[in-house]
C-alpha cells in the first residue's frame, strides 16, 4: 500500500526527545500543508459519521491542533484533554506510561456527549488508551479516535474493539 502523500513533509528526528527515539516532526507539514492535513483527517469520517458526533476531544498539546480545526470545520464542539495544573475544575484524572516514561491527563465533566478523541500520533497507544479511558471516566461517550500518524510497527492498540484511524501509517 503506498504511502499518503501528506508523509513527505515530515521531518524524522532521531533521539528526541532522548536517545533511540525517533521523533516524527509534523512542523513542516503543518506550515505548509495545514490545509491538506486537516481535509486528509476529516476524510477518515464519512458524512454520516460526522453527522453523529457531538464534540471533538483533542489531547495536549498537539491533538489540540487537529480536534480544534476539525470542531471548527464540522461546527462541533472542543474539549480538553490536558496535562496537570493547566485546567480549573479537575473532574478525573489518571496516569499512564509512555514509550519514554510516564506523564498523567486531566478533563472536567462531561456531559455525555458522542466525542472522536484527536493526537498527532500514536505510538504505544498509552496516551491514547489512557485519554479514552478518562473521556468515559469523566462522561463522555467515545465514538472514535484519531490521529495523523500511527507507528503501527510499535502498537496492536485497540480500545473497545475501536482502532485508532490515521492518515499516516509506518509499519516498520
Amino acid at each position: 500500500m503506498a504511502q499518503h502523500p501528506l508523509a513527505q513533509y515530515l521531518d524524522s528526528i532521531p533521539d528526541f526527545p532522548k536517545p533511540g527515539i525517533l521523533f516524527s516532526d509534523i512542523s513542516p507539514l503543518l506550515k505548509t500543508h495545514f490545509t491538506e492535513t486537516i481535509d486528509a483527517m476529516s476524510d477518515l469520517f464519512t458524512q454520516k459519521e460526522w453527522d453523529e458526533i457531538d464534540c471533538l476531544a483533542g489531547i495536549e498539546s498537539r491533538g489540540f491542533i487537529f480536534a480544534a480545526a476539525l470542531a471548527y470545520k464540522h461546527n462541533k464542539g472542543f474539549i480538553k484533554v490536558r496535562k496537570p495544573g493547566k485546567l480549573p475544575n479537575v473532574y478525573a484524572s489518571v496516569e499512564y506510561g509512555l514509550e519514554y516514561g510516564t506523564d498523567k491527563l486531566e478533563m472536567q465533566k462531561g456531559d455525555g456527549s458522542k466525542i472522536v478523541l484527536f493526537d498527532d500520533l500514536i505510538a504505544t497507544g498509552g496516551s491514547m488508551g489512557a485519554a479514552a479511558k478518562l473521556c468515559e471516566e469523566v462522561g463522555y461517550d467515545v465514538y472514535a479516535m484519531a490521529c495523523l500518524i500511527d507507528l503501527a510497527s510499535l502498537n496492536s492498540f485497540t480500545y473497545n474493539d475501536m482502532t485508532v484511524r490515521s492518515v499516516i501509517q509506518f509499519n516498520d
